[in-house]
């Protein structure tokens, strides 16, 4: 097998994108796409609404005479609480379309090595997916909160949070390659911990996925259509990874 490269990202993003387009996958991801368009319709009005007074608490006082910075600093606070909004959104979405998401890992699974070891598609299994799906969306979350809560803080503290807006977007890449390759890695009996060193160990590979999906999840309207693409596309990451390492 030829070596895969190791900015792979896009590719595994564009081939996911196919897949969730293609006939035999598409009933999988319309419901989980009208409750991610719902949520989004109803959190971007939100923000919409909120979004100046939230740029104008996280910039600091500036006295008089540095004033003219204020230009200079307020595109920074801009993309900060943006990235916030967004971490917000996907972090919902994600929880609610958790079994969804786990389900279509397992088919396009199934797509990729062309051979199928899961039960058929019942709306009984989908339920049976649901304790288990929740309970390892609960533990990204555990693993989310105090991470994102330090960086919450540090976005306070004048001066210092002009590194916010950058750790924040290392952090959302990160993030982003965490919570789309947990499924296939879920759906296959890796443990948390084993999937973490996983990725660490694949760092450049997971980054690079992390990095395309977070940037076009940051696009308004198609961020929905994105999410299920996501999911396709990590599946890919897994399958054709892990064959990777096999190998060598």
């Amino acid at each position: 097998m030829p070596a895969v490269p190791v900015l792979s990202g896009p590719q595994y993003l564009r081939e996911g994108l196919k897949l969730v387009l293609s006939p035999g996958l598409r009933l999988f991801v319309l419901l989980p796409l009208a409750v991610n368009l719902i949520l989004f319709a109803t959190l971007i009005g939100f923000a919409v609404q909120q979004f100046s007074g939230w740029v104008h608490t996280f910039m600091p006082t500036l006295p008089n005479w540095l004033g003219f910075l204020e230009y200079l600093l307020w595109p920074l606070f801009v993309a900060l609480v943006i990235l916030m909004v967004f971490f917000t959104f996907t972090l919902l979405a994600n929880l609610i379309a958790a079994p969804f998401n786990g389900f279509l890992a397992e088919k396009v699974e199934v797509v990729a090595r062309g051979e199928d070891h899961f039960p058929p598609f019942s709306w009984a299994e989908l339920l049976a997916m649901v304790p288990r799906t929740m309970g390892r969306e609960m533990r990204k979350l555990a693993y989310f909160l105090p991470r994102a809560i330090g960086l919450l803080i540090l976005s306070f503290i004048p001066v210092v949070n002009l590194l916010a807006a950058p750790l924040w977007l290392l952090f959302g890449v990160w993030m982003m390659a965490v919570q789309y390759i947990d499924y296939p890695a879920d759906n296959n009996k890796m443990s948390w911990p084993d999937m973490l060193a996983w990725l660490r160990e694949k760092r450049w590979q997971s980054l690079s996925f992390g990095g395309i999906t977070y940037a076009a999840l940051l696009v308004p309207g198609l961020n929905v259509l994105m999410m299920p693409a996501a999911v396709a596309g990590a599946t890919l990451f897994w399958v054709r990874e892990r064959g990777e390492q096999r190998l060598t």
